[in-house]
């Protein structure tokens, strides 16, 4: 039976651990009794009080950052460049503003239904492979911002699908952020060595 990850575990102070920690773990989504499934394979870290390639760095506060205020295990997601729309987990406690994107994930159920919402016709791996790729088959958009990462439309569970070593981890810098001044050399990406289903190694 299948073991959804609890409000205690998106609370915990270390942004960057759980980061790496979801790596493997299978995140679902169930929408409009359409559920498709996949195992994270990559993952990017945002620290609040000091990254500056955080959305709320310094503090800031405004229509679209004021979520990531909250206490963790809810959704953040917004549009990238007016196309991609980018699912992050709110992590932390109360006022923290710490996130993780979810970068890549490689399918388990449902790949037919993530062909149809990426208007594909056969499965790659570029199917699930980039943040606004991943969101756009999961169905998972901005109506979902704020959502409660313990209910049933879209969660995250504790998986066995995958076996891998703690080696296969990998930690490099983070993608598209070159404004972020010396933060954007910092080692917050990871992702699974041993999948096909990542954006860029």
């Amino acid at each position: 039976m299948s073991e959804k990850l609890t409000i205690s575990y998106y609370q915990h102070h270390d942004v960057v651990e759980l980061s790496r920690d979801l790596i493997g773990k299978k995140i679902v989504s169930n929408i409009n009794g359409e559920l498709t499934s996949g195992i994270i394979t990559e993952t990017e870290a945002y620290r609040g009080y000091d990254d500056k390639a955080c959305h709320a760095h310094l503090g800031r506060f405004t229509d679209r950052t004021k979520v990531m205020y909250e206490p963790g295990g809810v959704a953040y997601v917004y549009l990238c460049y007016g196309i991609h729309h980018l699912f992050n987990i709110i992590t932390n406690t109360d006022g923290n503003a710490d996130a993780i994107l979810i970068r890549a994930v490689e399918p388990v159920e449902g790949i037919d239904i993530m062909l149809k919402r990426r208007g594909k016709k056969k499965l790659d791996k570029t199917l699930t492979s980039g943040p606004g790729n991943f969101s756009k088959a999961f169905a998972l958009d901005k109506s979902f911002y704020g959502a409660d990462l313990t209910g049933d439309e879209v969660w995250i569970e504790k998986s066995d699908l995958f076996r891998f070593r703690e080696s296969d981890i990998i930690s490099t810098t983070r993608i598209g952020i070159d404004y972020a001044g010396e933060d954007k050399n910092l080692p917050w990406r990871f992702y699974l060595n041993t999948s096909d289903y990542i954006s860029r190694r």
